[in-house]
Order: C-alpha cells, then structure tokens, then sequence
C-alpha cells in the first residue's frame, strides 16, 4: 500500500500538549502561509500557473475537534476560493445511484481547493457499524476508495487525509460541556450518545480504515486531539505540507515564504 508506517490510532500521542503563545504564533505563522500558497495554487501569485487540485478530508470521533481545525485551516483563504462540505446522510434519491456519485460535484478543479467535513469513508465507519451497509458492501468499499482515489490523483489531486482522534474521558468531557451551552447544545445529538456505545465497534473500523486506505497518494494522518491548541497547530502545518509536497510533484515550486518584520 505504501512506504510509509500504517497509522494507528495505538501510536498517537495524547498528552501532547502546546503552549498558549507559541500554538497562537505558530497558527498565524501557517495561515500566512497557507493563504500564499494558495493564492500560487490559484494562479494569483508567481508565474500564474495553475496548481493541482487539492482536497482536505476530515473524519474523527464526535466533539474531537473537526469543525475547530477545518475552521483555522481556511479562515486566511477568500471564502470565494475555498469550498468546505460538510457531508451529511445520502438522500433517497442519491441512494438510487453508486454510492460514490453523491461526491464527484463536491471535489474542486485545477486551482482549487474543498474540505470534507466527513466523506465517503463513511460506507467503512458509521454505514459498517450501523448496519447501513451490508458486509459485501462495506468490504468491498474498500477496494471502492482506493481505486477512486487512484483515479483522482493519477489526474492530479492531492489529497491531505486526517482522523481526529481524543480519548473516551475527553469526549466525555466536551459532551457534557457541550450540554451546559446554550450555543453549542445543537452540536450535541441523542446520536453521538449511541456512538459512545459502540466506541470498540467503531476502533475497529477505524483501525481496519486507517491501514487499509493509506496509500503513497492518500496517507492518512491521526491528530491527537486531547488538547484543541495542538490539534489545530498540526492540522495546518500537516496541511502545509501535503500543499508543498503536492506542488512538487507536479512540477511547481513553491514560493518562499513571506518576510514578516
């Protein structure tokens, strides 16, 4: 599958933690930074050519920190130049189709950029663990992903795949923290309470996803999540990575970063 370590959910490190002031500096510094390559991405900065196509994926236990990374990730960016899709259950009449029609619209062009907010690895997660899909289906998802994800880097996607991942007691802590705000009860469904149920069902399904749909393509990264500061200080500078590496591979060279006095 790859050349690289078959991620874990066992190797992730969740006592990493990140000072207030250095985690502060250090996300202004990658914004700055993500902001620029995108702007070469999109043809608006150096030679005017136009980058590949870049994806962001993000999956990850309920309350671990998601919506809080996605956010940080795109806030530098022109709302206009950025997609970001949060990928709910197929409607009925998309269930009338291949199960992997419903994404085709969502993923962006040369020059452009989208984050998924959950994503097709859902027919291996939630569909395989709900019983939404049949064994035969969720199994042979497998291959599913791999081969269109094979399809859409061989045209030129980059893909930056993450799983956020907290510990049981954390959870447990936002979902109680969660219910005592008024502005954040709406996050916080008789749904996720279930998930807590079937936390071994749901590592399993993880575990078998992260090392079986990591490729030299479309690696993985599991985020420790435990402190929200490290969580999103990673995510952008991961993310600035997969950019740079990607750009590369197709030939373009980035920018140097910009001096700020």
């Amino acid at each position: 599958m790859s050349n690289q370590p078959v991620p874990s959910l066992k190797d992730a490190d969740l006592t990493l933690k990140v000072e207030k002031e250095d985690a502060n500096d250090r996300i202004e510094a990658a914004q700055r930074r993500i902001l620029q390559l995108r702007l070469q991405l999109g043809g608006k900065l150096g030679t005017g050519e136009i980058g590949p196509p870049l994806c962001f994926v993000f999956e990850g236990w309920d309350a671990s920190g998601k919506g809080g990374a996605i956010k940080r990730l795109v806030a530098s960016m022109d709302p206009r130049h950025v997609r970001v899709v949060q990928i709910a259950a197929p409607t009925p009449d998309e269930l009338r189709h291949h199960w992997l029609q419903r994404f085709w619209p969502e993923l962006p062009g040369w020059g452009g950029v989208a984050v998924l907010d959950r994503s097709w690895y859902g027919r291996v997660l939630v569909e395989r663990v709900e019983g939404l899909a049949t064994a035969e289906q969720w199994r042979r998802a497998y291959t599913d992903i791999l081969d269109y994800e094979r399809t859409l880097v061989d045209e030129g996607m980059v893909f930056g795949k993450f799983w956020m991942h907290i510990s049981q007691d954390e959870q447990l802590r936002r979902f109680q923290a969660r219910e005592k705000s008024d502005l954040k009860q709406w996050k916080l469904t008789d749904e996720d309470w279930r998930n807590r149920e079937k936390h071994r069902e749901y590592t399993i399904a993880v575990e078998e996803m992260l090392a079986r749909t990591s490729w030299d393509g479309g690696m993985w990264n599991v985020v420790p999540g435990e402190q929200k500061r490290y969580a999103r200080v990673t995510v952008l500078e991961t993310a600035i990575a997969v950019i740079e590496n990607g750009m590369r591979q197709h030939g373009m060279e980035p920018l140097e970063p910009l001096d700020v006095d």
